[in-house]
């Protein structure tokens, strides 16, 4: 994990919120007053559980940011709600839950994104 001052966070980037990877999707920095500093509200969607979260903070304050590794898979096989995939820089192979927005999308032999986080994986649309 490494730490990130808050106004430099941007849309789209990662950050944790309640020990839970987000993806960060508004940050709003109000002007800070005549003696105070200025506040930072960042809106985040959960990367694994798809809930929204957000954090105020001052702007200047240091957040955690999760290192997420961005990898490429291959389609073997579906058997139900679950998809078995093959890691295409190790070939190692793993079973993943397929969300309901890819499902009846995905194929065999298809190759697809996904995202890992200190051993948990998640699907990522396909290209």
């Amino acid at each position: 994990m490494a730490d990130t001052v808050i106004k430099n966070l941007k849309k789209g980037g990662f950050v944790l919120i309640d020990d839970i990877a987000c993806k960060v999707v508004s940050v709003n920095i109000s002007k800070s007053g005549k003696h105070g500093a200025a506040k930072a509200r960042v809106e985040g969607m959960g990367l694994f559980d798809g809930r929204r979260r957000s954090i105020i903070k001052p702007a200047d304050a240091k957040v955690p940011v999760p290192i997420l590794l961005k990898k490429q898979a291959q389609v073997l096989a579906i058997v139900g709600d679950r998809t078995q995939l093959m890691d295409l820089t190790d070939y190692s192979t793993f079973e993943l839950d397929i969300p309901e927005d890819m499902k009846g999308k995905l194929e065999s032999g298809q190759e697809i994104m996904y995202y890992e986080l200190e051993g948990v994986r998640t699907l990522q649309s396909p290209k």
